[in-house]
């Protein structure tokens, strides 16, 4: 945060005094008081960036500009406290047209997923991509990279030395989500520094607490973490608020916000350490519903407030944020603003940012100028094309017999099973309702063949789909039962720099792709949306999704080694409750 000008500083005094005009006025709005929960009618004096003055309608007319608000509501600009950009597949220019149109005008990215590709350096282009945009960036520094260490090979390592590094630039406000729970709980080296690095800095430490609770949550906090949006239950979200963390109300898991919203109407107060985020929001999701904004929507709709969930989103995140100078519709605030029709539809009509106008009706009002992205974020698919071959599942030693494997059971929150199989001509036969997962390595770091597990509790595909874009380590990762469509899906991917692609019947059924780390797009929204909003009907056609687990957000977080269970990342098999790699033959026997 750099300090403003004490020229401006004293223009702003002289304004608010009525001794100068004042830059621009707003005239005849109703400001929703974020302190007193009031809806008072007030006019808003503007200096530059700064709100110089809050007072009564009439007060005062001189300015450069007046722009009258017909009675219409004021609230400060949302604040998203943890997003990863990169979810959206949009570069930073395109996202931000997309959410300042929507009403948020400050994000806390975490730039997690390029840090997993390129390391330091997919932090510094996060960093250098964010400057003059309508949209307020601050940056966190990735601490998961890899998020499981031992269990998965991601294109990159941050340890304590890359994360004292990205904590000195000004630009960098905290340590991005703890995600090796584990290595803070057992006191591995690599966490140790990095939040040593942290509590150095002074800044942010924030949290990623999936699954913990009691002695291990409480644990967990003392090590120096602050916050969580990895929130499972409304048990959960209490537990976790009685501990003392800052919650992170997400909108990227929408069946658990009714209950959540009910045991927060509970509580005798909502506590200031409250707040709101996105996590991960697809580009189709955010042209159609959109990100923060509806998420607030959401929770209205669930029953609370308006204006305590617009607190959670304006006041209460920046407090978070330790950005004083936000969140409030207040003098000596910067003039970070949203003008809503009402609190019942929550329609943003027009945005400002810094004090200028920076959207409206739903359309931003500036076209970036894009340049060509760094060399090094392209040819990030370090692969050679696939073979069919490399799509059959085979059993050491066996020619033919039988084979009893372990499977994988379930999406993204999986479960150990095992399956006996045929095996024939050395390879496995699948039964029905088991498909194949595959992972493969592919940011050149060894030289390990693809790795390969059986997938139950997806019903049966007919196809396959596969993606570059896959939490945390963001290897290439298919599922599916055919080996031809597996090689056709796969390889569209690779020879398009990355992305996601949907084969059925030996044809090519959707792609999109992303050819910036394996996971942008340089397309705009407006683009990118209803190509990605094929590809998701496309996977429909090859799925049976049945929510909340079984979405096609479970294809690019199927792999997530870090969360309890059975998952399979480009070093095996592995078992994300016992941190360890596990062979998948259980017995096998061969037959004449």
């Amino acid at each position: 945060m750099s300090p403003l000008s004490p020229s401006l500083r004293r223009r702003a005094v002289q304004a608010a005094l009525g001794e100068i005009p004042f830059d621009r006025l707003l005239v005849n709005g109703r400001i929703i008081d974020m302190v007193t929960g009031e809806i008072r009618a007030a006019d808003i004096g503007i200096v530059g960036p700064l709100i110089a003055s809050v007072h009564p309608r009439g007060q005062f007319s001189a300015a450069r500009s007046v722009d009258c608000l017909a009675e219409r509501l004021v609230a400060p600009g949302l604040i998203d406290t943890h997003v990863h950009v990169e979810s959206a597949h949009l570069l930073p220019a395109h996202y931000a047209q997309t959410v300042v149109a929507q009403g948020t005008t400050t994000i806390f990215w975490d730039p997690h997923e390029l840090a997993n590709v390129l390391g330091v350096a997919g932090v510094r282009f996060a960093v250098d991509s964010s400057r003059d945009l309508p949209l307020r960036v601050i940056v966190s520094a990735p601490s998961s990279v890899p998020s499981t260490p031992g269990l998965e090979c991601a294109g990159a390592e941050i340890g304590g030395a890359e994360m004292t590094e990205m904590l000195g630039w000004p630009e960098v406000a905290g340590v991005a989500e703890v995600m090796d729970m584990a290595g803070v709980l057992q006191g591995s080296g690599k966490m140790q520094a990095i939040l040593q690095a942290g509590a150095q800095s002074g800044k942010l430490i924030e949290g990623h607490a999936r699954g913990l609770s009691g002695a291990a949550l409480q644990a967990y906090l003392a090590a120096g973490v602050g916050s969580d949006h990895e929130l499972t239950s409304a048990d959960d979200a209490l537990e976790k608020l009685r501990a003392g963390l800052t919650l992170q109300i997400r909108g990227s898991h929408p069946y658990l916000l009714p209950d959540i919203a009910a045991a927060l109407k509970t509580l005798p107060h909502l506590s200031a350490q409250i707040v709101l985020c996105t996590d991960d929001v697809p580009p189709d999701m955010l042209q159609s519903q959109g990100g923060l904004i509806a998420l607030v929507r959401l929770l209205v709709s669930h029953g609370l407030r308006a204006e305590d969930v617009l607190r959670m989103a304006t006041l209460n995140a920046a407090q978070r944020l330790r950005r004083n100078d936000l969140g409030l519709v207040a003098a000596g605030r910067l003039a970070d603003l949203v003008v809503f029709d009402s609190l019942t539809e929550l329609t943003p009509l027009t945005v400002y940012s810094n004090g200028e106008p920076v959207a409206r009706d739903g359309q931003a009002l500036l076209t970036p100028t894009l340049p060509p992205p760094p060399q090094a974020l392209l040819n990030t698919m370090k692969l050679p094309p696939c073979q069919a071959a490399d799509f059959q599942l085979r059993v050491a030693g066996i020619r033919h017999g039988w084979a009893r494997l372990r499977t994988i059971k379930g999406a993204r929150f999986t479960e150990w099973g095992e399956r006996q199989v045929t095996v024939r001509d050395g390879v496995v036969q699948l039964p029905p309702e088991v498909n194949i997962i595959w992972v493969r390595h592919r940011h050149g770091r060894h030289e390990a063949p693809p790795r390969l597990a059986l997938l139950e509790g997806w019903g049966e595909l007919r196809g396959a789909i596969a993606t570059s874009y896959s939490h945390d380590a963001h290897n290439l990762v298919v599922l599916g039962r055919g080996e031809q469509d597996m090689m056709l899906a796969a390889n569209a991917v690779i020879a398009s720099g990355g992305g996601m692609a949907v084969a059925q019947n030996g044809e090519l059924l959707a792609q999109v792709a992303m050819p910036i780390a394996g996971m942008l797009s340089p397309l705009p929204l407006e683009q990118l949306a209803p190509r990605f909003a094929a590809l998701r009907a496309a996977s429909g056609r090859v799925a049976d999704w049945q929510a909340p687990y079984r979405v096609f957000k479970a294809i690019e977080g199927t792999c997530l080694a870090c969360n309890a269970g059975p998952h399979l990342t480009d070093l095996g098999l592995t078992d994300g409750t016992l941190r360890t790699l596990v062979d998948p033959l259980v017995a096998c026997g061969s037959t004449p």
